[in-house]
């Protein structure tokens, strides 16, 4: 990801969740990380694991974009949640039974995080930024189609696995 745009000085952590992916970019990096969250209780987690690892980031509580003003970032990454509703039966038992409904199940698509975030992201992104997101390997296309012309350099990058698991775009100047 952040090959992708070395210049960049802001990076946001879109549903940072346990804080995971800000945490490693304040730690990797000397830019500026902001991370948000709609759930007050993730946001307990993720500041208290910055605090124990002497990461500097900046929580705010937010649903998608909500927490961020215009043309505030250079990236945003994000692991929004991507499993329709009508899947939960399938979902292992291990994260079916552990995480939060809300990490899990943004609605009946699974597409309706990605929809939200791809259309508000330039309001957020500086010119030029770039977008990060896991998605799910079988949305690949779907997630695909919600990018338009305001959108260059869309790349999809598989795991280890071969899947498709991570859409990248950079927001046209």
């Amino acid at each position: 990801m952040l090959a992708r745009a070395p210049a960049a000085r802001r990076l946001a952590d879109i549903g940072c969740g346990s804080g995971a992916i800000a945490i490693t970019l304040a730690l990797e990096t000397r830019a500026a990380v902001f991370a948000s969250d709609i759930s007050a209780a993730a946001l307990a987690v993720a500041r208290d694991n910055a605090r124990r690892l002497g990461a500097s980031v900046h929580f705010a509580r937010g649903d998608v974009t909500a927490a961020f003003g215009p043309s505030t970032v250079d990236v945003i990454a994000a692991n929004p949640p991507y499993i329709p509703e009508l899947e939960r039966d399938t979902v292992q038992p291990e994260v079916r039974d552990f995480e939060p409904p809300v990490a899990l199940y943004p609605g009946p698509t699974g597409l309706e995080i990605y929809t939200r975030l791809i259309a508000d992201a330039p309001r957020v992104l500086s010119p030029g930024g770039l977008l990060v997101m896991e998605i799910g390997y079988r949305l690949s296309d779907a997630v695909q189609a919600l990018f338009d012309a305001r959108w260059r350099n869309l790349e999809i990058t598989a795991d280890l696995a071969g899947l498709p698991r991570v859409v990248s775009a950079t927001l046209s100047p």
